[in-house]
């Protein structure tokens, strides 16, 4: 595991280090925008600071504003969050553009190792069986943490996968203890919006209504917040904005289907119509919510709840990117942990190296071969988590494990 990760985290720090060695401060050797992705953010930013907040959501201004920041050869990075997170986008904008993609990343990386490490403190706070072992015992968590192959992904695109991870892990760590603060984390998850179609389900399946209320508020004072800020009129705009991310996006693929990780995207790789792509991706997520909700209702152990959310999070939309996958950082932790603490079900540490090893290769594999190399892999996961589940509810009690780690 040390080597892997130190071979990854020096070939994709080396590849990094060349793209900014190459570039001009503005672009890379390609002509492209630096951190790519961060563009649409940067250039959002500059609409509202300008006093133009509608703007971003039009596609065509979008474009004409990253192309007059990024020069005419620049590709069109579309702009598809909610209104509020046009206060992150306005703010960063203040800034050079080379300035405020190191400060975004360096941030919301500080966040994720953040709630990594609350993770890996959370479980060494519980019990731990005679024989048993604690993933904190053992510095290597942070190498594995920084070298998981969707932290450079991230990087490259500039992207907020950082911030998904931080988010969502630090809320499971919270769920128990601090139920309203765990609940204001998963409402600013409603910056990715795809994201919280389980998250009211487990929450509700589990009890914690003081989580779901705080969720639903934190969420309504977003909303009001843009409102007040931006006018009514920006939702009209925002809305108007999501019929181009899903005919030309998602439903064409023009973001290439081997980036796009989820069922929907795997099954129009393969040539299926858009509606057979959503009756499949539909089915899934029903299956995923029933079993994530019988899973949060029963007994199972608390680690492998979080990671079943963390994991069915992903692949129950239609859109989800392989920078998304930073999302699985949490539930590699909190499976490591309790399969440390409790022992491994058969297969389940092969599964786990392959899930932290997917995105470094899912979307060359589905590019090459159209095989959906994401998909499977966390499908497999959250497979497992099941039957480990159903497996443990079998066993006698443990009195010195049934405490539940606060």
């Amino acid at each position: 595991v040390r080597l892997v990760a130190l071979a990854v985290l020096a070939a994709s720090g080396l590849g990094l280090a060349f793209l900014v060695a190459t570039s001009d401060g503005l672009n890379d050797y390609q002509g492209r925008p630096l951190g790519t992705d961060f563009s649409n953010v940067y250039a959002a930013g500059a609409h509202v600071l300008d006093g133009r907040p509608e703007a971003p959501f039009d596609p065509a201004q979008q474009f004409a504003r990253e192309q007059a920041i990024f020069g005419p050869q620049t590709q069109f990075y579309g702009w598809h969050y909610p209104p509020f997170f046009l206060f992150v986008a306005a703010l960063l904008a203040r800034m050079p553009y080379a300035l405020a993609l190191a400060a975004w990343q360096g941030a919301t990386l500080a966040l994720y190792l953040a709630a990594m490490w609350a993770v890996i403190a959370w479980a060494a706070s519980g019990p731990s069986p005679p024989g048993g072992r604690r993933v904190a015992d053992d510095p290597l968590w942070l190498l594995v943490a920084l070298a998981f192959p969707a932290v450079f992904v991230n990087i490259g695109h500039g992207h907020n996968g950082f911030l998904t991870a931080a988010l969502v892990g630090g809320a499971l760590v919270l769920l128990e203890g601090r139920p309203q603060l765990a609940g204001v984390l998963f409402g600013l998850v409603a910056y990715k919006p795809q994201f919280g179609l389980l998250v009211p389900l487990a929450l509700i399946a589990g009890g914690h209504w003081r989580a779901a209320l705080a969720a639903a508020a934190t969420v309504a004072l977003l909303v009001l917040a843009a409102t007040l800020a931006f006018g009514p009129d920006i939702w009209a705009a925002f809305l108007a904005s999501t019929r181009f991310t899903r005919l030309v996006v998602l439903e064409a693929g023009d973001t290439g289907w081997h980036k796009i990780q989820s069922v929907f995207s795997g099954v129009r790789m393969w040539g299926a119509p858009v509606p057979a792509a959503y009756t499949v991706q539909g089915l899934v997520t029903v299956v995923v919510a029933a079993l994530l909700v019988r899973l949060w209702r029963g007994g199972a152990p608390y680690p492998l709840k979080a990671a079943a959310l963390c994991v069915g999070t992903l692949f129950a939309t239609p859109y989800s990117l392989d920078y998304d996958m930073m999302v699985l950082a949490p539930a590699i932790a909190f499976l490591a942990a309790h399969g440390l603490a409790v022992g491994f079900a058969p297969g389940e540490k092969t599964a786990l190296a392959a899930l932290w090893l997917c995105p470094l290769l899912a979307r060359s594999v589905a590019q090459l071969a159209l095989v959906p190399l994401g998909v499977l892999a966390m499908l497999a996961v959250f497979g497992l988590i099941v039957l480990k589940a159903g497996a443990l509810r079998g066993r006698r009690p443990d009195p010195a494990a049934a405490e539940q780690p606060r």
